[in-house]
């Protein structure tokens, strides 16, 4: 690192103010007895979820919303049936942990790893063609890129670089798929940067005790840099995406830089020079700005455990996963889609 950048982040690192300026969110859909984690939006507007398969009877594992508010099986109630089933089958979801619309394509991120039952087959993408509504190929991560106990949990698709960056929020580390090649493998493999800082969180005064590792990432494709955050943690980290390459964790650390220190999130997502970020103590929306200012976008009861962003046609998208009151029966909860317009 040279001293330029040392200075940039030593400015960087230092404890950022934080502004609150509150937007009204619109909620967008609701599901009762279904918990969702993940949301994104399509070119189109159209909105997709995902429910995690942690529990018996999860009816989808992939779903979109259709304009009355419904949630329906994506891309269709066959590749959804592994979940009730349990079966492990190459051309059926399993266990979905996060969604992505990128392009004119549908990213899901398969874990599969049921119940945190260890993954019973290779982590995999499913690439779905959103034009024609099918499965177009299916990327499986090489055995280089995960460990049997590996949550591999979002990601972020990488055009410039033609790759695919995930985290595993299981076993501490970052993932990373070549598309020109189709290899994969880890960065950061159980490195103090991926893992969870804490042993504990304290959500609205209620201990949340599974200490989660490497959880929230953004991509920043303006200036090729990766962001990524343990959930169990405080700590912002950045990496440059040259600096991405296979090798060591003592080659690689050197090359990232801890950006501040924010609250613990989940969502996560950049957009436009800010860095919006979940706040899961406080129940929080907040973004932080290239000033290093960090702001609340959302506050109030409109915000339990804001799990995952997306944005579209000036709106940021998050899901409520409410993890922290949910328990082997949710039935009787209910999880919501809302949207928020991004700051002027």
């Amino acid at each position: 690192m040279t001293l330029k950048e040392k200075a940039l982040a030593a400015l960087m690192t230092a404890t950022v103010a934080t502004t609150i300026h509150a937007a009204e969110p619109y909620k967008v859909a609701q599901i009762d007895g279904t918990q969702i984690t993940g949301v994104t939006v399509s070119g189109n507007g159209d909105v997709f979820v995902n429910a995690p398969n942690w529990r018996e009877n999860v009816p989808f594992a992939v779903a979109k919303v259709t304009k009355d508010g419904k949630f329906e099986p994506y891309p269709n109630t066959q590749v959804n049936a592994c979940v009730a089933s349990a079966q492990v089958k190459d051309d059926c979801f399993l266990a979905v942990q996060s969604v992505v619309a990128h392009a004119d394509k549908l990213y899901v991120l398969d874990t599969r790893n049921p119940r945190f039952q260890k993954v019973q087959d290779a982590p995999r993408l499913f690439v779905i063609d959103l034009n024609s509504n099918q499965i177009e190929k299916v990327l499986k991560l090489s055995e280089q890129a995960y460990h049997s106990d590996s949550y591999i949990n979002d990601l972020r698709v990488d055009d410039k670089t033609n790759r695919i960056y995930m985290t595993d929020s299981a076993h501490a580390g970052l993932v990373v798929y070549n598309l020109d090649d189709d290899s994969s493998y880890r960065i950061l493999d159980n490195h103090v940067y991926t893992k969870a800082e804490v042993d504990q969180l304290s959500i609205e005064g209620k201990p949340f005790t599974m200490q989660v590792q490497s959880d929230g990432i953004a991509l920043d494709t303006v200036n090729n840099t990766l962001y990524f955050h343990a959930l169990s943690g405080y700590s912002l980290y950045a990496i440059n995406t040259a600096d991405i390459q296979p090798g060591a964790n003592d080659s690689i650390a050197k090359s990232v830089r801890k950006v501040a220190k924010t609250g613990a999130p989940d969502g996560m997502i950049y957009h436009e020079g800010n860095v919006y970020l979940a706040d899961l103590e406080k129940q929080l929306v907040q973004y932080l700005t290239p000033s290093m200012d960090l702001r609340t976008l959302v506050s109030g009861q409109a915000v339990s455990w804001a799990d995952t962003f997306s944005i579209h046609n000036g709106e940021l998208y998050y899901t409520n996963s409410k993890i922290q009151d949910a328990g082997a029966d949710v039935s009787k909860m209910s999880f919501e889609v809302y949207k928020v317009a991004l700051p002027q």
